[in-house]
């Protein structure tokens, strides 16, 4: 069974992905927004991806505030925890703020919100959560 890491800081939009995830596409999930239990779940495998929210309000790494883009970086600079996938998500979304958030990340995906399609939303996620596992 995939599970799907939530790193989210609004509960509403966590309760509305893991609804869908769950619901919808079968899928396990976690949540968190700190940034230690996020380190922790990667090192540890017990996600398969993470669905990352870009502009984390609240979260806070060695006393530094941080977002969803230096978690991610911070991921995927770890050997321990690179080829865990992670899929950026945010409500930011310009033209050109895509490529810009993969480039800087090194992220495996990347979603707008709100997400309108839950099928796609779910395929996407899979998609990129069993590219990793073979």
């Amino acid at each position: 069974m995939t599970t799907v890491l939530i790193v989210e800081d609004d509960p509403i939009n966590f309760r509305v992905f893991a609804k869908i995830l769950t619901k919808r596409g079968g899928l396990e999930v976690k949540g968190t927004e700190d940034v230690e239990e996020v380190m922790r779940i990667a090192r540890s495998r017990e996600a398969d991806v993470i669905l990352m929210d870009v502009s984390l309000a609240h979260s806070v790494y060695q006393g530094k505030a941080v977002d969803g883009i230096a978690i991610t970086q911070m991921l995927k600079s770890n050997p321990q925890t690179a080829s865990l996938p992670v899929i950026l998500v945010t409500a930011h979304a310009m033209e050109g703020d895509r490529e810009n958030f993969l480039k800087q990340s090194g992220a495996d995906g990347y979603i707008s919100k709100p997400v309108v399609d839950h099928q796609q939303f779910i395929a996407q996620i899979l998609e990129v959560a069993n590219k990793n596992q073979n």
